[in-house]
Order: C-alpha cells, then sequence, then structure tokens
C-alpha cells in the first residue's frame, strides 16, 4: 500500500467496548499509525468516544466514515453479523481492513471477503492478535527450539461457569447465532484455534459435536472436537461454557515432554521435561491487541508482515464450522 504515506490514518466502525483498552489505544499508540474517525450508530455515543480519545472525527454512518478520504485504513470491530458487509465495502473503496473475530458468520462469507480483497488487491487481516502477544510468541520459540522434542500430540480444555446475566437469561449478543455466528465457542474457541494453527499449520481434518445442555440460550454451550494437522500431529478439544468450575488449559505433548498454558489469562507457562517443571511468567500488554496493529501497520508501510491474514482467519472459521457440523 504504501505509496509514499509514512503513517497509516485509521477509522473504526463500531467503537464498542473491545476498543476502549484492548485494541482502540492501540492504533493511536503504534507507531506510523493514527487513530483519525471512529463510527457507532449511536451518534452521543460514538461522539463521547471521540472526545474522551482525542479522535477528531466521528460519524453515526459506517459509509461516511469508509468514504472519508483522510481514512487511509479500516478497522471493522461490529459483532460478526455486519463484518463482511463493512468489509466489502471498505475493500471495495480502496482502504485496507483489520476485521474482528471471528473473521465472519460462517466461512462462507469469509471467502466473499477474501475474492473481494483479491478483486480489489487490498489487503485484509484478522484479529487473532494472540499471535504477535510476548507471550505466544515465547511458546512459539520454546517449540521451534525443541524443548519438549518433537509436538505429537495437542489437547484444549476449557470450562468456565455460567455468568449471572446467562443465568438470568438477559440479552448477549455472544450467545445469540444470527447475530454472533454461534455462541461462546466462536467467541472464544476460534483464538484458541487459531493459535495452534500459528504454531503448527493448518487443520486438514475434523469433526465434532456441539449441544446445549444448559438451556440458559439457544446457542450450544458445550463442544468437542477431534482434528488433525496437516503435519500429522492429532489434536482434541474440549469446550464446556456452563460447568461448576472454570478451566483454561492447553498441553502440547511432545517426544521429550509438555508445554501447558492458558490462552487467556497471564497464569505462569509451565514446562515439564526431564529437567522437572519449569514455570515462565510474561504479563500481557495494557493494550492486548497494539503489537498485532503494529505489525498489521507495518505490513501496509512495506515494512514487515502481519501474520493474521484474511486467508488465515477464513480457515479457523472452516474449521469451527466443521466442529459444528456445518458443510
Amino acid at each position: 500500500m504504501n505509496n509514499g504515506i509514512k503513517k497509516i490514518k485509521w477509522g473504526i466502525i463500531g467503537c464498542g467496548n473491545v476498543t476502549e483498552v484492548k485494541s482502540g489505544p492501540g492504533f493511536q499508540k503504534a507507531d506510523g499509525s493514527e487513530l483519525i474517525a471512529v463510527m457507532r450508530r449511536d451518534a452521543i455515543l460514538a461522539e463521547d468516544y471521540a472526545q474522551r480519545h482525542s479522535v477528531s472525527k466521528w460519524y453515526d454512518n459506517a459509509d461516511a466514515l469508509i468514504n472519508d478520504a483522510d481514512v487511509d485504513a479500516v478497522y471493522v470491530a461490529t459483532p460478526p453479523n455486519a463484518h463482511k458487509e463493512y468489509t466489502i465495502k471498505a475493500l471495495r473503496a480502496g482502504k485496507p481492513v483489520y476485521v474482528e473475530k471471528p473473521m465472519a458468520l460462517n466461512y462462507g462469507e469469509c471467502l466473499e471477503m477474501i475474492v473481494e480483497s483479491e478483486k480489489t488487491s487490498t489487503p485484509l487481516f484478522v484479529a487473532y492478535y494472540r499471535r504477535a502477544l510476548p507471550r505466544f510468541l515465547k511458546i512459539k520459540s520454546l517449540i521451534d527450539e525443541g524443548v519438549i522434542g518433537q509436538v505429537n500430540t495437542v489437547n484444549i480444555n476449557y470450562c468456565s461457569k455460567p455468568s449471572a446475566s446467562d443465568i438470568n437469561r438477559e440479552y448477549n449478543w455472544r450467545v445469540e447465532p444470527a447475530i454472533a455466528g454461534a455462541g461462546y465457542f466462536f467467541d472464544l474457541g476460534s483464538h484458541m484455534i487459531d493459535l495452534l494453527q500459528y504454531y503448527f499449520g493448518k487443520i486438514s481434518n475434523v469433526s465434532g459435536h456441539a449441544k446445549n445442555i444448559g438451556g440458559y440460550y439457544s446457542a450450544e454451550d458445550a463442544v468437542d472436537a477431534a482434528f488433525t494437522f496437516e503435519n500429522g500431529i492429532k489434536g482434541a478439544g474440549s469446550w464446556n461454557f456452563c460447568a461448576g468450575e472454570n478451566l483454561d488449559s492447553t498441553e502440547l505433548i511432545g517426544s521429550k515432554g509438555k508445554i501447558i498454558f492458558s490462552t487467556f489469562s497471564d497464569a505462569p507457562i509451565q514446562i515439564v521435561n526431564g529437567k522437572g517443571i519449569e514455570k515462565i511468567s510474561i504479563a500481557h500488554p495494557e493494550h492486548v491487541q497494539q503489537p498485532l496493529i503494529q505489525l498489521v501497520t507495518n505490513e501496509l508501510l512495506s515494512n514487515g508482515k502481519c501474520p493474521s491474514t484474511g486467508q488465515s482467519g477464513a480457515h479457523t472459521s472452516w474449521v469451527m464450522d466443521r466442529i459444528l457440523g456445518r458443510a
């Protein structure tokens, strides 16, 4: 994209809660990046966000932000049901897109977004930001250094207690499949699956089973999966969102030991091998998306490559669709 540009001027579509700390400030703090416009359908909330975050422009209409000549690139931070529409509109306007995860409601929508990116020769990135966080880069380096030998198996175990709002049947778009694509599995499980594909390459064979056992909402709340990566590594996953306890554990099992880590907390990474148990603590940065935003910005300025693209994000959706039994 460069064309002599020294700073990418970003616009955000959907300046909701995720943009308050996790992502929004990252566009202001990343080198070569500036946040100049935000959009939310509620004009009062859009203006309030702009004022609180020192953003010069605000809109209550997405098309107006996309067509703002001062906006170089667009971050789509809406719920998934609007990802395809706004991404395609921005791409057709020649604006690179960084879209929240999951990339869309389903794999089919992801493909439509990729086709538009290729047709317009405009970059498309997905906010699987764990691919750039120091904690997970450390794990990747441990794998690559052979600390646990040749990895042959991965196991995901995730459990969480139902929230009070779920128990009280309060509205939550994250468990409305028409808006979120599925339930919490899409919201949280997507990060776990994408991260494993960053470590080990594409999952090529996958099956799964999903059901609702808690009855707090219509979406699935219990998911099991079995999968195989292209390189032959075997994997299994279990997600339970109405459990009696909280558990967040991924095990990477190798020929000389294993690595155990949490995907969502910064609990110490554990290395278990012939030397015993070693624990490594790496805290998350204040704005967890900033490292990936930096890599996106770098690529747009022709100064590097971002590891989370439309292609990689779409394949994560492909895996999730098949786990949920979608053709």
